[in-house]
C-alpha cells in the first residue's frame, strides 16, 4: 500500500484541537459559555416566516441583511464583513494578513483557534501569560513583547477562559504600540463587559474587531459572526473569504436578533446576577475562584478538577476542566440563577 500524502510541515507539527462537544443535549450546558436559555423567541418566529423551500434552493445575498447589521453597530455597510462564527473572523484576518514565518503575538491561555490559523499559517508565534497571580491582562508585557516586525496581535476582550480583559485606554496603547501589525479585539463577550474597540475603528487603520451571535443571542448553531475594521481593510479581507461561507438562515436570524434588544437585556441582567450568586457560592465555601468580565468564572479545584468535572457531568451538570492549561482551574458558565443553584446542589455532593 502506498504511503499517505504528506500535509504541509505546520499542520504535521499542529497540535489536534477536539472540543468535547457531543453527549450534551440534555443536560444543564455550563461549559462552553452559550446563552443557556436559548435564543429570542423572535428568531424562531423570523426564520419559520421567511423559510421556503425556494428559498433554500438559491445562493445567499447579504445586501439586506449587511445594512441592518451595520446600522445596529454604528457602522457603514462597507466597514462590516459577514463571517461564519468568529472562527471563520480569525481565519480571513489571518489569510489576508499573515504569512509563512510571520511574527504573531498571541496571549496565554486564550482562545485555541488564535493559535490554531497562525500555525496553519506557518506564522512564529510568541505567547505572554496572564499574569499568574489573579490572571489580569498583561498589558505592560504586551507591549513590550510588540516589535516593529510584529505582523498580528489577535486578543480576546475580555478573554476566554480568565475572564479579565484591559480597557479600551488599553486597547488604545497596544494599537500605538503595533502600528504594523493587523490587531483583533475578539469582543465575544461585549455584552456582559461593556468595553468596546469600535469606536477607535476610525482613528486606526490597523485595529479589526470581531462579534459573535453564539453566545449572548443563543445563536451557537447557526454560526454567525461579524468582522468590522476600515472598507479598504475589509475589501481586502472579502477577497480573501470564501463568497457564500455565511449560510442565509444564519444572517436572517441576526437580523431577527438584533430586533429583539429587550431579549438580549434582560438576559444581560439575568446572567450578571448570577454571576454576583456565584462569587457568593464561591465565598461561602471558601472555593478561591477569579472574577470574570464575562458570563463564565474559572474557580480554582486542585488536584481534584476532573474528579469534580466527571461527577458533575454524571449528574447533567456540564463544566469545563481547563486544568490542561491552567493547573486545578475549571470554568463554570453563567446561567440563569436558577441554573446557578443546581450547580451549586451539585458541586455540594463532591466538594
Amino acid at each position: 500500500m502506498a504511503e499517505a500524502l504528506q500535509p504541509r510541515r505546520a499542520v504535521l507539527d499542529m497540535a489536534p484541537y477536539s472540543p468535547p462537544t457531543s453527549g450534551r443535549a440534555g443536560k444543564l450546558r455550563l461549559d462552553f459559555n452559550e446563552n443557556t436559555v436559548g435564543a429570542s423567541p423572535r428568531v424562531v418566529e423570523f426564520l419559520l416566516q421567511r423559510l421556503s423551500e425556494e428559498g433554500l434552493a438559491v445562493y445567499p445575498e447579504y445586501d439586506e441583511v449587511r445594512p441592518k447589521l451595520a446600522a445596529f453597530f454604528g457602522l457603514a455597510p462597507n466597514q462590516v464583513l459577514l463571517t461564519n462564527g468568529t472562527d471563520e473572523a480569525i481565519q480571513v484576518l489571518v489569510n489576508t494578513y499573515v504569512d509563512d514565518r510571520d511574527d504573531v503575538v498571541l496571549l496565554r491561555p486564550s482562545y485555541a483557534m488564535y493559535r490554531f490559523y497562525n500555525e496553519v499559517a506557518g506564522a512564529c508565534i510568541r505567547e505572554i501569560d496572564y499574569r499568574p497571580r489573579d490572571l489580569a491582562f498583561p498589558l505592560d508585557e504586551l507591549l513590550d513583547a510588540i516589535r516593529p516586525e510584529t505582523r498580528a496581535v489577535l486578543i480576546a476582550n475580555p478573554n476566554n477562559p480568565t475572564g479579565t480583559g484591559t480597557d479600551q485606554a488599553g486597547i488604545r496603547r497596544i494599537l500605538e504600540a503595533a502600528p504594523h501589525a493587523a490587531v483583533l479585539i475578539d469582543e465575544a463577550y461585549f455584552e456582559f463587559s461593556g468595553v468596546t474597540a469600535l469606536p477607535l475603528l476610525d482613528s486606526f487603520p490597523n485595529l479589526f474587531v470581531s462579534r459573535t451571535f453564539s453566545k449572548v443571542y443563543g445563536m451557537a448553531a447557526m454560526r454567525m459572526g461579524c468582522l468590522f475594521s476600515r472598507a479598504e481593510n475589509v475589501a481586502y479581507m472579502r477577497k480573501a473569504q470564501s463568497p457564500y461561507s455565511v449560510n442565509m438562515l444564519a444572517a436572517l436570524a441576526a437580523e431577527a436578533a438584533i430586533a429583539d434588544p429587550d431579549y438580549v437585556k434582560h438576559y444581560v441582567a439575568e446572567a450578571l446576577a448570577a454571576r454576583e450568586m456565584i462569587y457568593e457560592g464561591f465565598e461561602q465555601r471558601r472555593i478561591p475562584y477569579y472574577r470574570s468580565e464575562a458570563n463564565f468564572v474559572l474557580f480554582r479545584a486542585g488536584d481534584r478538577a476532573i474528579v469534580i468535572r466527571d461527577y458533575l457531568r454524571s449528574k447533567g451538570v456540564l463544566v469545563r476542566d481547563r486544568s490542561y492549561e491552567l493547573p486545578g482551574c475549571v470554568r463554570v458558565t453563567v446561567g440563569a440563577r436558577e441554573q446557578v443553584k443546581r450547580f451549586f446542589e451539585v458541586l455540594d455532593e463532591v466538594w
